[in-house]
């Protein structure tokens, strides 16, 4: 694992197409932005583990949970 310091609107690339921006941080919470194309699935890291659960699915747009 990679372990990054990032200030807000700092930002890390990943290849070509990923990158993930620092967008507000404060003591417990990290808001990030990421911007990859539309073939790479994103999600929570909650997210990801119901579905491969088999306990839901499908393109997550919750507006930055």
């Amino acid at each position: 694992m990679l372990i990054l310091a990032r200030k807000k609107g700092e930002t890390i690339h990943i290849n070509d197409d990923i990158v993930i921006t620092v967008m507000d941080s404060n003591s417990n919470v990290v808001r990030l932005g990421i911007k990859a194309p539309d073939a790479a699935t994103v999600k929570r890291g909650e997210v990801y583990q119901g579905v491969k659960a088999g306990k839901g699915g499908g393109k997550e747009a919750d507006g930055g949970e």
